[in-house]
């Protein structure tokens, strides 16, 4: 290549940055965060964009409001964000007869020596995770958190744990201008798609680089800055300071408490002094279509470039769910097939297997999966996705031991049969006819 070449090339990238700088400046008066008080009644109708959460909230008074939302003021703003809660119960666990059930050795210690050990049943208690997408209806129910997916499904969540329906919940409503609602204030929320084309927001996209692997797609830094106009604050040798998002090129981990900041500008600026830019950072979510979505440590992060990724996917890109099917081949050599329960607890396409490795953790769709084996020992577990990649993993979280096994039902049978996760070899999912919202 000659040197002419190569220097158009530059020029050229330097052009795309450039125009994707401008397109932050351009839109920033617009995406600008703005207090509630600075926002009217007429702009509030503006915030309505399809990647944005929106729905209808009934209030106990009887009064509703529709708009645009975000929960915590400051935290989920977009579907592909998860709803977090605990179950009040695990419904599945009554199918299994309670001499099946796995049991646990807990030691028992006195003075902290200890003395002997005794079993205990396998925990069976579940988190409850579902992205915003995939969600109908919240509502609070005698005391209770009540989650329908858009299968018609329903979870009973209990609402003295920790569940982010005890946030706050901000709603952008046209006629009432912004609202923050308390969670005791709301009886219902009905999340619906977006009547109005709105602007696009410019939300954070591009590459998260570790040493092991890349992920690209849409990301939320410190898992809840995810627009141009976020803020990233840190300390310099001049100062304090705070950078526009959009204003940003790349973020490179500079030492385990400070980042190095390449702006669209050309200066590089090292900041540290702050939770954010350094060790105490939360890690960052990247909505990577490969996997559904992954949670990248502050220890495994290495630098993140961005780059324009368009404004995301809208509520109706969120197919319904399906009954998880397949099959199940134990290590005597059976094999079982029908609707599936993994964990005793995952029963549609929407829910996922959540897994770590390598600093990383992975909240992958079942949908997304094709198969799952379980060598014996202490090899890793192998994932493979039905886009043929395969993916290694150490036996921990939904591969580890606290595993609670497998329901199958086999021919549609109403009376399952039941897996012990030890006794698993190999599980072979269905693929839905589409999992994945497509690509904005």
């Amino acid at each position: 290549m000659t040197k002419t070449a190569i220097a158009g090339g530059a020029f050229a990238a330097v052009i795309v940055l450039l125009a994707i700088a401008m397109s932050y400046v351009a839109l920033e008066p617009i995406l600008n965060p703005a207090t509630p008080p600075a926002i009217t009644r007429a702009t509030a109708a503006a915030e309505a964009r399809p990647s944005f959460l929106y729905g209808r909230i009934t209030v106990r008074n009887g009064a509703t409001y529709e708009g645009r939302l975000r929960w915590g003021r400051d935290q989920e703003a977009f579907w592909g964000d998860y709803f977090n809660g605990s179950r009040k119960e695990n419904t599945w666990a009554a199918k299994v007869p309670p001499e099946l059930l796995r049991k646990q050795p807990r030691p028992v210690r006195i003075f902290g020596f200890e003395i002997g050990r005794q079993e205990d049943p396998v925990d069976l208690a579940r988190q409850f995770m579902a992205r915003f997408g995939d969600i109908a209806r919240i509502e609070m129910l005698d005391g209770d958190v009540r989650v329908t997916l858009k299968s018609g499904t329903m979870f009973d969540l209990d609402y003295s744990s920790a569940t982010d329906f005890g946030d706050s919940v901000r709603v952008w409503d046209s006629k009432h201008g912004v609202m923050d609602l308390d969670p005791g204030q709301v009886e219902t929320i009905e999340l619906l798609p977006s009547p109005g084309e709105g602007t696009v927001p410019l939300r954070l996209h591009g590459t998260v680089h570790t040493q092991h692997r890349d992920f690209t797609g849409f990301i939320q830094w410190d898992r809840n800055k995810g627009v141009g106009t976020d803020e990233l604050k840190g300390g310099t040798a001049d100062g304090d300071i705070s950078l526009r998002f959009y204003t940003i090129r790349s973020i490179e981990r500079q030492s385990a408490s400070s980042s190095a900041v390449s702006l669209f500008d050309g200066r590089r600026i090292v900041l540290s002094g702050t939770r954010e830019a350094g060790d105490g950072n939360l890690g960052m979510y990247v909505d990577d279509r490969r996997y559904g979505r992954v949670l990248i440590t502050w220890d495994a992060f290495e630098r993140v470039d961005f780059s324009a990724g368009g404004s995301g996917p809208a509520y109706g890109d969120f197919p319904a769910g399906r009954p998880l099917t397949g099959s199940v081949t134990k290590r005597d050599g059976r094999h079982l097939a029908g609707r599936l329960v993994y964990d005793l607890d995952e029963s549609e396409t929407t829910e996922t297997l959540d897994v770590a490795s390598q600093g990383v953790e992975y909240t992958i769709p079942f949908g997304m999966i094709a198969s799952i084996k379980l060598p014996g020992g202490d090899d890793r577990a192998r994932v493979t996705l039905h886009d043929g990649e395969t993916l290694q993993f150490e036996h921990n979280g939904d591969l580890g031991k606290g595993n609670a096994g497998l329901l199958i039902f086999v021919d549609g049978r109403e009376r399952p049969e039941y897996v012990l996760w030890s006794d698993v070899e190999q599980i072979s999912l269905d693929r839905p006819p589409r999992m994945y919202p497509p690509q904005k």
